[in-house]
């Protein structure tokens, strides 16, 4: 079809909604009718604006983009980005850019989302306020902390959030991850007043304090405080109390961006918003509305669940459809500074006869209520604080009979049996992308869907937000256990086990060698998938070296020289500095090795100093140097302990009020060497104010007056998660106790490079399941437990000190075949570019010309080398 008889489709807005309608239009059209031109005024496409408060954590931008890059590279799509749209000419059908720019279109959708509500209030354009929208609002207000720490960094800086809603929660969680202190100032009486009663809210509160935040409810803002050079200074509140502040970041809700509908004579709502019937079409048939821009039934949806629904509708109708609006689901479920919040169906029983179940538990930290028809049968709505495993499985269930004791579903699994309802075809199972359980189960019986990936690849159930992934899993593998469909859960060819069943039978077999568990249990010769994972099996299992006899060939790259090869051929060398605790000698001896083999040094954020470029065959020198220093492998290239990340604690900090430094280097000596399904990382936080960002990782650890909080299955990474917590208030023995245990049940159970935040997100049961195998020994294996993580600790030996030792595992640090004293001299070759290649024979005559030998002996040159035989 030619690009004349295509029907132009211009959409205004380039965020979350504005994107599944792009897809959805795509996916369906597939005779190629439309031709879509997206014009967004942020300079970057459409993002997941519900992460943002990840962007703190660490994660690139980038990674919050939605979709793949395919979508924007197809020639029936064109993103403008950064431009905005000054008019509508409804009467041409034409759009016109704030560049000057006409397009015309044949259908208009309006996506113009949301901007952020400041409220009237005196002093809100002084240098400090901020709102908390975008990529670039975060971004501003992370500079302008940033800047205020860079010009006195022994100062704290305070910051204030003046809404404690969703969006204000978030953003004085952002404000802690910068390290600022935080309060929240909301105007209701009690926090989130939109999702929890007051039983709910009261238990936030405590939870959201014993974090470090200041909360202060049923109070207004009076005026923002600045000083003369326009600078926040503080704030003053209608009651005449002041508080010192830096930065206020205003979360009061959001308004639609409708101006542009008002300027082109579309009809909006009584509180904004453009009005749009059922099937998202305005007052103008050849214009629609769609997410937080759009007026339906009545009002404005300020999530992104309907969002996503209307533009499926409005991609539909296009195509001749006739689905239509079915009503928004306003269930959210979401973690506020590392608290599980969750709210759906009819949260404050406004039903006629409604009941209210309630478990509360203020010592474990958790509020439960379930809201029932007056026969106490069906379920219609409910609220969870500190506890929200029972979301997945609860909220498709509104409307629906329970089947049960309504208190069962909410009731801890140790003192009574949590039923989990069988799911009706319609039940919704992921609200964000309109996913039904019959939906899930059409993937596997109609669409041969074999995984979770296929089943996210089918239906886009569980892409969004992720909450619904649990219940999600029950459906699909309920439903190939129906069908007769037998998963395999081989690690590959040549072994039919899982990862975790083949680390049990290692263990009960007491096998210790690859050709022994290749003969007992498996076939063939072994590959690169199964032959390091059986390694990485042996190792868990204190057999011995790495490189010692036969598994000394399993390993892969890394493993298999004891450093991480880079992208250049060098490989990197990282010495343990345990808590980032190093004496000035220890500096000096690094500093000289560097120096000498002309490597590249970096801090990372590890608290650790890691040195690049060095040839494979200058490591045993290099390490002979540190090991003599008093260092040891910080096993960088394993999958293993990398760091145990602290702040200063209460040894330097003026708010620390327990020795995180002390802790954090016990911890890391203690599981130093400790081989597990992937990597490790810890965390020590002196205090509720984390400066050790202690809550992204597998294990973290944040000082309260009364012990220690342990926190676990935390990731960075592509898909950053909060850690969650396991146990409160511990002291020093119940702390590591618990690490011990948590750690060693991970390693026996988890899949191979499954890492412990989806580790947990799988486990039967979550963390309620965990802290009874942990805490309470439900599976009566915790003696196991503590005696494998005994022999670890009493069977570490340093890894490179004992291949310096032992000429049979040097033979491999070469980098040619020949034996290193067999150097041709006739060979020469020609330093360039920060590489060695073989000089000519012109050269090998010019005097002018820096020649070097084959000889292995470190040639220092401006940077990292190459040896490239001639």
């Amino acid at each position: 079809m030619s690009t004349h008889t295509r029907e132009q489709i211009v959409v205004v807005g380039g965020g979350m909604v504005a994107h599944r309608f792009v897809e959805a239009l795509r996916d369906r059209d597939t005779e190629g009718r439309f031709e879509i031109t997206v014009i967004a005024e942020e300079p970057r496409p459409p993002y997941d604006r519900v992460a943002l408060t990840s962007y703190f954590t660490g994660r690139d931008p980038e990674d919050l983009n939605l979709g793949a890059d395919a979508l924007w590279a197809d020639d029936l799509v064109h993103l403008r980005k950064g431009t905005g749209v000054s008019a509508i000419d409804r009467e041409a059908k034409t759009v016109t850019t704030d560049r000057g720019q006409v397009h015309p279109y044949d259908h208009l959708v309006l996506a113009t989302g949301s901007y952020a509500a400041v409220p009237p209030v005196k002093g809100k354009d002084l240098r400090g306020c901020f709102v908390y929208r975008t990529i670039d609002d975060v971004a501003d207000l992370r500079g302008y902390v940033e800047q205020i720490r860079a010009s006195d960094p022994t100062r704290t800086v305070r910051g204030a959030v003046i809404g404690g809603g969703l969006l204000g929660l978030e953003a004085a969680g952002a404000l802690q991850a910068l390290g600022a202190e935080s309060t929240v100032v909301e105007f209701a009486p009690r926090l989130m007043p939109l999702q929890v009663d007051e039983g709910g809210g009261q238990e936030l509160r405590r939870l959201i304090e014993g974090l470090g935040v200041t909360v202060r409810t049923g109070t207004a803002t009076a005026r923002i405080l600045g000083a003369k050079a326009r600078k926040v200074t503080g704030m003053e509140f209608s009651d005449g109390s002041r508080s010192d502040v830096d930065v206020v970041v205003f979360a009061t809700g959001v308004r639609p961006r409708d101006e542009l509908a008002r300027d082109a004579g579309l009809e909006v709502g009584e509180r904004g918003g453009v009005v749009v019937d059922s099937r998202c079409r305005t007052t103008d048939p050849a214009v629609s509305a769609i997410g937080e821009v759009a007026c339906i039934e009545g009002r404005v949806w300020g999530l992104v669940a309907p969002g996503y629904t209307m533009a499926e509708i409005t991609a539909d109708a296009l195509l001749g459809g006739d689905s239509f609006f079915p009503g928004a689901d306003t269930s959210t479920k979401l973690k506020l500074l590392g608290v599980d919040v969750a709210s759906f169906g009819d949260a404050f029983a406004t039903t006629p006869g409604a009941l209210e179940v309630v478990y509360s538990d203020s010592v474990s930290g958790a509020y439960k209520k379930l809201v029932v028809s007056d026969d106490a049968k069906t379920l219609l709505g409910g609220i969870l604080v500190g506890d929200a495993s029972s979301y997945a499985g609860l909220r498709p269930m509104v409307g629906r009979e329970l089947g049960g004791d309504p208190s069962s579903f909410i009731v801890p699994a140790s003192d009574t049996t949590s039923p989990m309802p069988q799911l009706a075809d319609d039940a919704p199972v992921c609200s964000c992308n309109n996913v039904s359980a019959g939906r899930i189960r059409a993937a596997v019986t109609e669409e041969n869907a074999g995984t979770l990936a296929d089943i996210k690849a089918c239906t886009k159930a569980g892409t969004s937000c992720g909450s619904c992934l649990p219940i999600v899993k029950k459906v699909f593998e309920s439903q190939q256990e129906l069908a007769g469909i037998i998963v395999s859960k081989a690690l590959c060819e040549h072994m039919p086990m899982s990862r975790s069943e083949l680390f049990n039978a290692v263990k009960v077999a007491r096998l210790t060698t690859f050709s022994e568990i290749i003969e007992r249990f498996g076939t063939g010769r072994g590959c690169d998938v199964c032959k390091p994972t059986i390694a990485n099996i042996l190792a868990s299992l204190g057999n011995g070296h790495i490189l010692a006899g036969e598994q000394g060939s399993l390993q892969d790259s890394n493993d298999h020289v004891l450093a991480n090869l880079q992208k250049d051929g060098t490989y990197s060398v990282v010495p343990r500095i345990p808590g980032g605790e190093i004496t000035p000698e220890g500096l000096l001896a690094i500093g000289q090795v560097a120096q000498d083999f002309g490597l590249y040094t970096k801090l990372t954020g590890g608290q650790r100093i890691d040195l690049f470029g060095a040839r494979i065959d200058q490591l045993p020198a290099i390490w002979t140097r540190l090991v003599d220093a008093g260092f040891e492998s910080g096993h960088a290239y394993g999958k293993s302990l990398r760091t145990v990340k602290s702040c200063v604690g209460s040894s330097w900090c003026r708010y620390g009020v327990q020795d995180s430094v002390r802790m954090a280097i016990d911890l890391e000596l203690r599981y130093r060497g400790l081989r597990s399904p992937h990597k490790l990382k810890l965390g020590v936080s002196g205090c509720a104010r984390e400066c050790a960002e202690a809550r992204g990782k597998d294990a973290g650890i944040i000082a309260t007056e009364n012990g220690w909080n342990l926190y676990v299955g935390g990731n960075g990474g592509a898909t950053p998660k909060h850690a969650q917590l396991l146990a409160q208030d511990l002291n020093d023995d119940e702390l590591v106790r618990a690490i011990d245990r948590f750690f060693m049940y991970y390693i026996s159970t988890a899949e191979r490079l499954q890492r412990t935040a989806p580790w947990l997100e799988e486990l039967d049961g979550g963390i309620d399941h965990l802290r009874a195998v942990v805490l309470d020994d439900s599976l009566a294996i915790a003696d196991d437990l503590d005696a494998m993580m005994a022999h670890h600790v009493s069977a570490y030996r340093d890894e490179w000190a004992e291949v310096l030792s032992d000429p049979d595992k040097l033979a491999r640090f070469t980098a040619f075949v020949d034996d290193a004293t067999d150097v041709d001299t006739d060979l020469l070759y020609v330093v360039e570019r920060d590489q060695i290649r073989p000089a000519t024979p012109a050269e090998k005559l010019d005097d002018g010309i820096e020649l070097v030998t084959q000889s292995r002996t470190p040639v220092r040159v401006a940077g990292p080398t190459l040896e490239v035989r001639s």
